[in-house]
């Protein structure tokens, strides 16, 4: 069967979920990845609540909707970060506190390890019916002590950087101990900012983990095209732990020659910038072969769009990825297709 179409929520959190979830039923989607921001997900009410998890299932039922994912993306940036000012906009009261950085990190922390129960919890509750058979997941970033050394001057030695896996694998330890004991998986969105953000750094964070069964990635290709990596090779490598995917495009080589690749301190949808995000289809990003890819590797999971297009209105943007993605998708095959033509087989 071809793979359901979900819509992750994260960039639609100033929508109500009630509101956001008839949206989604009218722009086609299955389901959606719920966003731990806004009103969407709260991981704290989920673990202390009796009634919260089944309200929201509840409300998705209501709308023909289901969920397959969790997604902590906003927390999971204090995690390793050096934290500032600029993490309180994107943080509960909770986690910021004082805004002591060391104890940011802290509560950061223990609110991820939280998110795995949390989303135990409410995927235990999904009501009967859907038989799509899809692990447990919560989606979202590291943060990264070592991010703002990625252009090596000051000269910047391995060790250097290695203290940045360490003090990844010191932190993120205990938390993938917390998801091994739920029942859940870790999926890394591979962007620059996290500890890892392409292919070489997503292999050493693997090993600074002794590569943990429960850390795998959030497959998103639109982080990895503008900055020239292989985001088909990178299916290809680490097909076994691809444990969610976003369908988000991307396109570069555009602009107007005044910006690079690092982004000029210019905000998304600049005409002068190099690169930017667009909706599914519309950038450069070979969604064609990416789901080979995927089907090769075996990942059977939901395709989440995440829709970011500064150009374009995002209710026509939703509906028409949502579209494109259920165009593009198709299931695999275990047979190979000249067999057929063999007739000891007939």
């Amino acid at each position: 069967m071809s793979r359901p179409v979900t819509l992750f929520t994260g960039q639609w959190a100033d929508l109500p979920l009630e509101k956001l979830a008839a949206l989604a039923n009218e722009m086609g989607y299955d389901g959606l990845e719920l966003a731990c921001w806004g009103d969407h997900f709260d991981v704290e009410a989920a673990l202390g609540s009796k009634s919260y998890v089944k309200e929201k299932w509840e409300l998705l039922a209501d709308h023909g909707l289901t969920s397959y994912a969790i997604s902590n993306h906003l927390v999971g940036q204090a995690i390793c970060d050096n934290v500032d000012e600029r993490h309180k906009s994107i943080l509960p009261e909770s986690v910021w506190g004082n805004g002591d950085p060391e104890g940011v990190r802290k509560r950061a922390a223990k609110h991820m390890a939280n998110a795995a129960k949390a989303c135990r919890k409410f995927i235990d509750a999904k009501p009967k019916g859907d038989d799509f058979d899809f692990p447990a997941v919560v989606n979202g970033f590291t943060g990264s002590s070592i991010w703002h050394s990625i252009y090596a001057f000051p000269p910047t030695n391995q060790a250097y950087y290695e203290k940045g896996f360490k003090d990844f694998a010191k932190r993120f330890g205990p938390i993938l101990e917390a998801f091994e004991k739920a029942n859940v998986n870790f999926g890394l969105e591979v962007h620059p900012t996290e500890i890892a953000f392409d292919i070489v750094s997503a292999r050493r964070a693997l090993e600074a983990v002794g590569n943990h069964k429960r850390f795998g990635f959030n497959f998103d290709p639109s982080h990895l095209g503008y900055q020239g990596v292989d985001y088909v090779r990178f299916i290809r490598e680490f097909g076994d732990r691809i444990y969610h995917c976003h369908i988000k495009d991307a396109w570069w080589g555009h602009g107007d020659g005044t910006v690079g690749v690092f982004g000029g301190h210019t905000d998304f949808g600049d005409p002068r910038r190099y690169w930017d995000f667009r909706s599914p289809g519309r950038g450069d990003v070979d969604f064609e072969d990416v789901i080979v890819a995927l089907n090769d590797v075996k990942y059977r999971g939901p395709l989440s769009v995440e829709w970011e297009d500064g150009r374009m209105d995002r209710v026509h943007g939703g509906a028409e990825a949502c579209a494109f993605v259920r165009g593009l998708d198709f299931p695999g095959s275990d047979v190979i297709f000249d067999a057929a033509f063999d007739r000891k087989n007939q």
